[in-house]
């Protein structure tokens, strides 16, 4: 007894000291080294920046404009619905070993993150399960909702008696398909939810196969089909919040953003009627991404920090903010999709994603392209905004090259 006690004592002294040896930067202050000083090529490094800096996105820099240029406008219901704004120019950080080897732009600016938002969302998700209210993702949503009641104004000047018939609220998973989804198909955009949610039906979000088509066929057996979905990376948000009971921002800031050290500039938006009352309390919903406004909106160095935070397996100079087991799951391959773990989590395993990369590399990744490129095997994280998605690899791989 007297040996096992001794044998716990010591692996737990180990850790401390371990966790001790790891740099974790202050709120509004990140030490920089000289790569040369970690034993990096400075002048592989700054060919990465000039990379970096030279490919710099050519889409317009206003992003209303940008959203009616590409795709997403001609979209069925393809309007924003929620805040956008102007960008910055190419902006990124190099962190190594925990300490900043380069940067380029202005990492201060606040910009849209588009689906590194969905990184956050996951983790909420994870918090809940922590915290007890979903027993396990693998649990099926629909026996966690209460009817939805949304906060209308406009409701409140009809003449109701024209409307005595009409629904006060909405049900999120009452359909015979909707009520098979799990927690874990939402993580992994294999639910092929079925309706609609703020203006936005399923059916018009990328429908690549035609709008028509994608309306007429059967839905998809949950977890069979991967479909990047933000309707339904929408219904997720909706659905956590009411088992949350308050805000996602709330909860991401006291959880995470607060004890990694982010700065009071991030903000994270639904859409203009994206509101609900809980408790007796308006609250709005939170998008998962930017594809029709709304979001994430942060510095390059909030986004460091959590990716740093991924990077070191949820812990956070000591603490385990985010369970290690969670984020072990979403880096686990998704059956229909192996390169995608829980949103939004791009896996590498088989070096397609970042060919230069290894195997065991991951990144948040959204439109823009905004990428958080986190390499445990060289304990590297890379933040990267507004640079073509065609061009990530060839930054990473000059990155690479200045370890060697």
């Amino acid at each position: 007894m007297k040996t096992s006690i001794i044998a716990l004592l010591s692996c737990f002294l180990i850790f401390h000291e371990l966790s001790a040896q790891i740099y974790y930067p202050s709120k509004g202050d990140w030490e920089s080294k000289s790569p040369e000083s970690l034993g990096l090529n400075p002048s592989k490094i700054q060919e990465a920046i000039n990379y970096a800096v030279e490919h710099e996105s050519q889409e317009d820099p206003n992003l209303k404009i940008a959203h009616y240029e590409g795709g997403f406008g001609r979209e069925p219901f393809g309007y924003p619905i929620g805040p956008m704004k102007i960008r910055g120019a190419a902006t990124g950080l190099i962190i190594y070993k925990g300490y900043v080897v380069g940067q380029w732009g202005d990492p201060n600016r606040v910009d849209l993150t588009f689906s590194v938002a969905k990184s956050f969302l996951s983790t909420t998700a994870g918090l809940a399960v922590q915290e007890g209210l979903i027993n396990s993702e693998k649990d099926l949503v629909y026996p966690y909702m209460a009817p939805i009641y949304p906060f209308e104004p406009a409701k409140l000047i009809v003449n109701k008696a024209d409307h005595f018939e009409d629904e006060d609220t909405f049900e999120l998973f009452d359909t015979e398909h909707n009520r098979t989804i799990t927690w874990d198909h939402l993580l992994r955009q294999t639910s092929d939810w079925e309706g609609s949610l703020w203006g936005k039906p399923d059916w018009a979000d990328r429908p690549r196969e035609g709008a028509k088509e994608k309306r007429a066929r059967p839905q998809n057996a949950p977890g069979s089909v991967y479909e990047y979905n933000d309707t339904r990376v929408n219904v997720l948000a909706l659905a956590l919040m009411n088992v949350w009971r308050k805000p996602l921002p709330v909860v991401l800031k006291s959880k995470i953003m607060d004890p990694i050290g982010a700065s009071d500039t991030w903000r994270w938006t639904g859409y203009e009627n994206s509101f609900v009352i809980i408790d007796g309390q308006i609250m709005q919903s939170v998008s998962g991404g930017s594809h029709w406004g709304g979001g994430m909106m942060l510095s390059a160095w909030d986004q460091a920090r959590f990716g740093y935070l991924t990077l070191n397996d949820g812990n956070w100079n000591g603490e385990q903010l985010i369970p290690k087991t969670w984020i072990e799951k979403s880096k686990t391959p998704t059956p229909a999709n192996p390169g995608y773990g829980f949103m939004n989590y791009f896996l590498n395993k088989d070096q397609e994603f970042i060919p230069a990369a290894p195997k065991t590399a991951f990144a948040h990744i959204g439109a823009g392209t905004n990428m958080i490129y986190v390499d445990q095997e060289n304990e590297l994280v890379i933040v990267a905004r507004w640079i073509p998605n065609g061009d990530k690899n060839e930054l990473v791989r000059l990155v690479l090259e200045s370890l060697k």
